[in-house]
């Protein structure tokens, strides 16, 4: 499937132009089909329904294994990322001297938020950051010693769109034996990731950003570290014998044992039907879109005079162009039907959907509310 012929499964973008896909991306058409289905089960209730929502789950997740460059067993889903981070964090001890967890001064706020409550357990974080959108990753790198237990980064930042190089970052944390942790919430589905070549430790990421789906999280685990991991706060369905209805006698062989309760199979089954598209299309054609339009919009900007505070250099930058202005113009060009975001800096986040004639009617209606 080509990038414009994607264009038509979304009925979002026949009512605006919609670019806050950094955001929450547009839904396929096709998820109303999944909705009708679901409410069907719903009001004909059998418990035989549950083997049809265990299938999808399983083929989502392994289309996003797929997608990642996974191999099986290596991904898991389940509600949310934190739910998931804390997961992983709960599994190490952090008695001196390796108890340090180097963190950015780019996270997501649910980022610190976690690894903070794990001071209580002897954690010590260092945050390494300029206090500014860009990284200095020298001085990350320069953080990570043998004290490290683990290293926890965003790929792409979602406050500013700036990446982080994970080859390069990968390989130091390894070579002094710490582990890796990527957030990669505001780049799966705009940017290639390829975690089996990468040789990174654990990824997460989710669906209702850039992978157009909604609300629920994945999880991969390098599957060599897996035997050794026991993540606490987690629920049956992490166990061995989840589906047997059985007390498991330990945890699941595979990424599941990073699950919790009862699934919640509905957000799965949606978000299928984004990621089968972008699987139809393909990654790097979806970069090379996504970084034509941002590109765009970065021209545009700098000829009409406004900051532009992402990174300008294309390998440097994610699927997010940030400018520096008030959260007002964010609300002025929605009464036109042009929507963005705003954390900070006004975000906008075009996809493989959107098209350069779209950039250029944004950019148009931006220039006329800053004039």
């Amino acid at each position: 499937m080509t990038a414009a012929a994607i264009r038509d499964h979304f009925p979002l973008l026949n009512t605006c132009v919609y670019l806050a896909n950094n955001s929450t991306g547009a839904v396929p058409k096709g998820a109303e089909r999944v909705l009708a289905d679901y409410w069907k089960s719903l009001s004909t209730w059998r418990d035989s329904v549950w083997d049809g929502w265990h299938e999808g789950l399983d083929e989502y997740t392994a289309g996003l294994a797929d997608f990642i460059g996974a191999p099986p067993g290596s991904v898991a889903v389940d509600a949310n990322l934190s739910a998931f981070l804390a997961r992983i964090a709960s599994c190490f001890d952090y008695r001196a001297p390796r108890n340090r967890v180097v963190i950015t001064d780019l996270e997501f706020p649910t980022v610190p938020f976690i690894w903070n409550a794990f001071r209580r357990y002897g954690a010590e974080v260092l945050v390494s950051g300029t206090g500014g959108p860009h990284l200095d990753e020298d001085a990350l790198l320069r953080s990570i010693d043998e004290r490290t237990l683990l290293v926890s980064v965003p790929h792409a930042s979602f406050s500013s769109g700036a990446t982080v190089d994970l080859e390069r970052l990968v390989k130091h944390a390894h070579s002094v034996g710490a582990l890796v942790v990527v957030d990669a919430f505001q780049s799966v589905g705009v940017m290639p990731l390829d975690v089996t070549a990468l040789d990174v430790d654990f990824v997460l990421g989710g669906s209702h950003k850039w992978m157009c789906g909604v609300g629920t999280a994945f999880l991969y685990v390098r599957p060599d570290l897996l035997p050794g991991l026991e993540p606490a706060a987690t629920g049956w369905q992490a166990g061995d014998r989840a589906l047997t209805f059985q007390p498991s006698t330990g945890y699941a062989g595979d990424a599941r044992r990073f699950t919790g309760g009862t699934p919640f199979p509905l957000t799965a089954l949606v978000s299928r039907v984004g990621l089968d598209l972008l699987r139809g299309v393909g990654i790097e054609a979806i970069r090379a879109h996504s970084l034509a339009c941002t590109d765009r919009i970065i021209e545009r900007a700098g000829a009409a005079g406004l900051r532009v505070v992402s990174p300008a250099e294309p390998h440097r930058r994610g699927g997010v162009v940030c400018l520096d202005l008030p959260e007002s113009v964010k609300y002025r060009l929605a009464e036109r039907d042009m929507i963005c975001s705003w954390r900070t800096y006004l975000r906008i986040g075009p996809h493989v959907y959107n098209t350069l004639d779209e950039i250029d009617a944004f950019m148009d209606a931006l220039e006329d509310v800053t004039r």
